[in-house]
């Protein structure tokens, strides 16, 4: 953009800007192969708001205000904070480098200045450099990162964003003082999603300002009507209207809106409709324009039909301002929503919710409408949401009103005066999700120790208090630690609360003082759940690698090694945390997941909970965590047996005392079910006995038409259909920052989704029911279905400039689409146990899963928003490689001149029996693969699809059958098959070893076998019809044959067809007498082709020390197993190495492998494997469960 502009003087502070001869230009493709071209509709729209006269004060080198025509854009006035910022200078002439704070466009920010004399001249060169990366008040916006805190020392590895600032005046000096004569800046933006070390993509910025002339005048200037637009620093519109990856016109949303929810709602009503899934993002800007009243007009037009319905009610919530509060409200008010349509709205809505004060206040609101609390579960939703809320807001304001946190406080207090358990723990949780640092008062009155009574709480409450303490624990840390390491070291108090509070006291970073404090505490701790859950927790942060545990790590790792001798052989009878993360320098990202097991004195866990985390540019992301918590449960199976503690055989009689599950308590829930997202609590859920009961009742075989189960029966008769589509912008994440051209340089990630599910099913029952369910046990059921299931993802990255009147930059687009669509006809016949299923053939290319990723260049234009220009950043053809865009964006290095990697790929696996083929294919085009720079690796056009096409060459398949059998009746060709099965496995039914390879029991004959009735036979076909054509496909049969002294079962597969003979024969059986186990595997021609087995055995050992022994033999293998085999052996000693196991190189049975494990104690084992070149074997390795009670077991293994 190029302008001339002149600066009059209206009073010492007051002065009139005029910008006139405005000229855009845009570029857009590959460099030195494109050039810029005018753009003409920009410049007329710019140069008619430039022609309004601007005023601005200016008073001891500082810009205090500046005052524009009410009709001129924001986006035009930060161009002007642009021009005008190079007044914005000090000149001391008495120092040649001094450092200030000063205000800018960036905001309030250090600069360094440097002043150099040209004494020739006259002239002082006077460069600035500034800090914008530590601005005091920076004019930089984050949006959609509350919930991801940064982490420091992940920024002390790398940068993923670095920004240079330096402005050069030539600055004359005449009688009336200096006179700036030039002005040159430049601003550069490296920007990178890993490691800016890495590759980059690179932004750059000119301001070049000359003086033309200086001259008097007595023009007034006739200004008008005009209002004050701020100071210097850069102002970002409220509710940053433009997308950065959409450019549409705003103007008159309401007919659009509804047309694109029309459009949206009939392109995906039968599937997901991947070539229009991008939309809901225009959907979103418009409604983010409409007005309330244009919102209810919205509301009253589409709340009639169920389509229009839906889906403007999961976009709708992306209004993130408190128009969608007042919506909301209007809707819970006035009851015309259901509650699933609720929860599921104010979820979102909360969650994606602009945190202003106004909007936090009328978020409080929905805390006290009736309707809220109509139903458990959406009440559970308000209260978490608006925590949630509450913990947004208090990121970007400090200190934190204790207003916004107080409705909540008394939540609790009041769950507490009437003791409520369910009340209490809906608050505590909600508090954790706010994680105000006021609340710390009212936690303490429901933790023992602190408050009188509060040990007669209910664990639960004490738990979720506990864990109220987690997202506290990085906003105040050292109070946290004091509270929470308070209540670890007291041993009276429940196990529970005691490792929760260890996991807390981890999470606030503490020093080596404080572990050393916990080494000391596990050294004395006689609670081995306590020591065994702590112990765990310090083991897996000792071998951390995220930047977080940094520091923590080393500490831990010097208490690990002072508690391993105590602590280091307990099993997973007893509490553990599993902690696994990694992380990558150069690509600055990283994973890790927990696993917490907690228990007390009984193998029912008390609490278990998984996490994972997203390390990445510097920040910290808890993506999802799932928690159980089995209270009521465990006192169902604790109560009734005391012996539970006693070992591994207590599980056998657990099933025995379930029936009793309906003597619990009203009040307290079996199960307990909750999930985090982002690290706040959405879900809360709890499983009770009239829940429970209502299930039973409605699938009962007794139950009437009184059962909601029946009337679905009812409706399948008909024929019935059900839709389901699910639109979602799952995250919103904006980084923008100003520079020195006033034009706003912008960062973005979104990330949307769109699920659907549609079902279409008809059924014929005969006879039908007419009484109760139980009848559909007697009936023949037929029936008809087709649908679909698919989900259609879309993620963007976006960097450059945006603005409401022109977006330019460069924009990283992937959509992965998942789809399964189905048609089949199944036939059931439950009283002589037949079932058949009948599918139609694939007759076109279906894909079911797919990958595209491009990146392009992009620019787009609100004068002319249809012709925006797009440009892929991989040229067309290799000759192009020279000045790729990727060579300007990546740094320079010698590998520059590397050509252009392209790889493409097909691969089909044919089924013409049943006329598919399934297909890979996979296409990558990058300008270079570089190790130092993994930039590369993702930059360039990705495509991977995974499908089923018809095969090729195969003839016309009218459906594929499955047919399944089941019963004691045996089918036409079970006895062929069982003397098969005879035949084939007549050598191997000598004798089962119970000891070793010694036989230390008779043989008995396999002649017991032959004349032995199966009890049970189950048959299998798939074949694929085409009449007149004999059916083709495979058969199994699989039959149990017991005998008084072993349990068989035997299975045959087979080719269907005139010519086939490849069958696969299987035998395993169980030794009842002498406690061993044998599997055999033989397949190929006649089953002769090749042979695999395996025998498991309890072994004698000396001292009558219970094991158990392993032998694999084999005969003729697959060439693929052979080398499988041979991989195994090569990697075998570098394997045992790291596992710690001794090895000895001696000749062993060839085709043998054998494994010989022995108790050597309650908590550890002993194992020795044989391979035929080598042993290895290892003693006293800690095994995960308790070996107490092995001798009283009996060993029966089934193989």
């Amino acid at each position: 953009m190029r302008c001339t502009f002149k600066i009059i003087g209206e009073s010492p502070q007051t002065f009139v800007l005029q910008i006139s001869n405005v000229d855009v230009e845009d570029f857009n493709g590959l460099p030195g192969k494109g050039v810029f071209s005018p753009s003409q509709k920009l410049t007329e729209r710019l140069s008619a708001e430039f022609s309004q006269p601007i005023v601005f004060e200016f008073s001891k080198g500082q810009i205090t205000d500046i005052r524009t025509a009410p009709g001129v854009s924001n986006t035009v006035v930060n161009i002007v904070r642009g021009i005008l910022g190079f007044l914005q200078v000090t000149v001391k002439t008495t120092q040649s480098f001094y450092e200030l704070v000063e205000l800018g466009i960036h905001g309030v920010c250090q600069s360094s200045y440097t002043v150099e004399e040209d004494s020739n001249a006259k002239e002082l060169i006077v460069s600035q450099m500034v800090d914008i990366t530590n601005c005091q008040q920076p004019a930089a916006l984050y949006r959609g990162m509350a919930l991801a805190p940064e982490d420091k020392l992940s920024k002390q590895r790398g940068e993923s964003v670095v920004s240079t600032v330096k402005h050069t005046y030539t600055v004359k000096s005449t009688a009336d003082g200096g006179l700036i004569t030039k002005a040159f800046a430049q601003e550069r933006q490296y920007f990178t999603p890993f490691n800016v070390k890495g590759g980059n993509s690179r932004l750059l910025a000119l301001r070049d300002i000359e003086l033309l002339k200086v001259s008097d005048t007595t023009d007034k200037i006739v200004t008008g009507q005009m209002q004050s637009r701020g100071n210097l620093i850069y102002k970002t519109e409220k509710d940053l209207r433009p997308i950065p990856v959409v450019m549409i016109n705003l103007n008159e949303p309401m007919p659009k809106i509804l047309d694109l929810i029309k459009r949206l709602a009939q392109a995906n009503i039968y599937h997901v409709d991947s070539a229009s899934s991008t939309d809901i993002l225009n959907l979103i800007q418009l409604l983010r324009v409409a007005t309330l009243e244009n919102l209810e007009q919205l509301w009253k037009q589409v709340s009639g039909n169920d389509e229009h319905r839906r889906w403007f009610l999961d976009l709708v919530v992306e209004v993130t301002d408190e128009r969608i509060l007042k919506f909301l409200e209007t809707r819970f008010k006035a009851g015309d929503i259901t509650a699933n349509e609720a929860g599921q709205a104010l979820v979102v809505a909360f969650n994606h919710l602009s945190a202003e004060p106004v909007s936090v206040a009328l978020a409080q609101e929905f805390l006290t409408i009736p309707f809220s609390k109509s139903h458990p579960l959406m009440w559970n939703t308000v209260v978490l949401a608006y925590g949630s809320l509450v913990y947004r807001y208090c990121v970007y304001t400090d200190p934190c009103p204790i207003t916004v946190v107080q409705p909540l406080l008394d939540m609790a207090t009041s769950g507490l005066s009437k003791n409520s358990e369910e009340d209490m723990v809906l608050a505590l949780k909600a508090l954790g999700n706010a994680a105000h640092p006021s609340s710390i008062k009212t936690l303490l009155k429901f933790l023992p120790g602190y408050t009188a009574g509060a040990e007669k709480l209910p664990i639960r409450v004490q738990s979720a208090a506990v864990q109220s303490f987690r997202l506290l624990a990085s906003r105040d840390p050292h109070s946290v630690q004091d509270i929470v390491l308070n209540l670890f070291v007291q041993r009276t108090l429940p196990a529970e609360i005691r490792m929760l509070a260890c996991m807390v006291l981890l999470e606030t970073k503490p020093s080596i003082a404080l572990i050393s404090v916990i080494s000391e505490v596990l050294l004395e701790e006689t609670d081995l759940q306590v020591a065994s859950f702590s112990y765990s927790l310090l083991k897996g942060i000792s071998k951390s690698r995220t930047p977080d545990n940094q520091h923590l790590s080393t500490a831990c790792n010097i208490a690990i090694k002072i508690l391993t001798p105590k602590l280091g052989h307990l099993s997973y009878r007893y509490s553990k945390n599993v902690h696994l993360d990694w992380f990558h320098d150069d690509f600055l990202f990283g994973t890790s997941a927990d696993i917490y097991m907690l228990q007390n004195e009984s193998l029912i866990p008390t609490k278990l909970m998984l996490k994972g985390k997203m390390h990445f540019i510097g920040r910290i992301l808890q993506f999802l965590e799932f928690g159980f918590r089995a209270d009521g449960l465990k006192e169902l199976l604790v109560g009734k047996i005391p012996q539970l503690k006693k070992g591994i055989t207590d599980f056998a009689t657990i099933m025995n005392i379930l029936s009793d599950w309906q003597n619990l308590p009203k009040d307290r829930p079996l199960l307990t079910a909750y999930a985090r997202v982002f690290g706040q609590e959405a879900f809360l859920m709890d499983v009770r006995e009239d829940s429970i009961q209502s299930i039973i009742k409605s699938f009962s075989p007794s139950a009437g038409k009184e059962s909601k189960v029946w009337e679905k029966i009812q409706d399948v008769q008909k024929g019935t259909s059900w839709h389901w589509t699910k639109p979602h912008l799952v995250y919103e994440a904006r980084f923008i920052q100003p520079t020195c051209l006033g034009l706003p340089v912008e960062i973005s990630k979104y990330y949307s989704i769109i699920n659907a599910i549609t079902v279409k099913a008809k059924a014929e029952i005969n006879p039908p029911p007419k009484e109760h369910l139980g009848e559909l046990l007697s009936s023949d059921i037929s029936l008809h279905t087709d649908g679909f299931v698919g989900v259609t993802k879309d993620h963007f990255v976006f960097h450059g400039i945006n603005t409401d009147l022109f977006q330019c930059g460069t924009e990283l687009k992937s959509k992965i689409v998942s789809a399964l669509p189905w048609a089949f006809d199944l036939k059931i016949n439950r009283k002589e146990q037949k079932y058949e299923m009948n599918l139609t053939p694939i007759k076109t290319v279906t894909e079911l899963f797919s990958v595209n990723s491009n990146v392009f260049s992009v620019l787009r234009n609100i004068e002319d928003p249809s012709l925006f220009k797009i440009t892929p950043m991989m040229p067309e053809t290799e000759d192009s490689q020279k000045g790729l865009p990727l060579a300007r964006i990546l740094p320079t290095s010698r590998h520059d001149q590397t050509k252009n990697s392209e790889v493409k790929f097909r691969q089909c696996a044919d089924a013409k029996i049943y006329g598919t083929s399934v297909c890979i294919e996979a296409e990558a085009k990058r300008a270079h693969y570089l190790h130092e720079y993994p930039l590369y690796y993702f930059l360039g056009h990705t495509r991977f699809s995974y499908q089923l096409e018809p095969a090729e060459g195969a003839k016309p398949i009218e459906k594929i059958q499955i047919q399944v059998t089941a019963g004691r009746k045996n089918p036409p060709g079970v006895s062929e098959m069982m003397n098969l099965s005879h035949r084939v496995f007549k050598d191997t039914r000598d004798e089962i070893t119970s000891c070793g390879e010694n036989n230390l029991s008779n043989s008995f004959p396999a002649s017991q076998d032959l004349d032995a009735t199966p009890e049970s036979v189950i048959t299998v076909k798939a074949l694929g019809l085409s009449p007149p054509a004999k059916p083709l496909g495979y058969e199994g049969v699989a039959f149990y044959l017991p005998t008084a002294q072993r349990d068989n079962i035997e299975m045959i597969v087979s080719d269907v067809g005139e010519e086939a003979n490849w069958k696969m024969c299987a035998n395993a059986n169980t030794d009842k007498s002498q406690t061993s186990a044998k599997a055999h595997l033989r397949w190929g021609a006649e089953c002769q082709t090749y042979d695999l087995s395996m025998r498991v055995s309890a072994a004698c050992q000396p001292e009558s020390k219970p094991s158990i022994y392993t032998k694999i033999t084999w005969g003729a293998l697959p060439s693929v197993f052979t080398m499988i085999g041979q991989r195994i052996q090569e990697y075998m000693p570098g394997i045992s190495y790291i596992m710690g196991f001794y090895q000895k190189y001696e000749k062993n049975p060839e085709r043998q492998a054998a494994v010989t494990v022995v108790v050597s104690s309650p908590q550890t084992f002993d194992m020795r494997v044989k391979i035929p070149e080598r042993t290895i074997y290892k003693k006293a390795i800690p095994s995960p469960i308790d070996l107490a009670g092995f001798e009283a077991v009996n060993f029966t293994i089934s193989t």
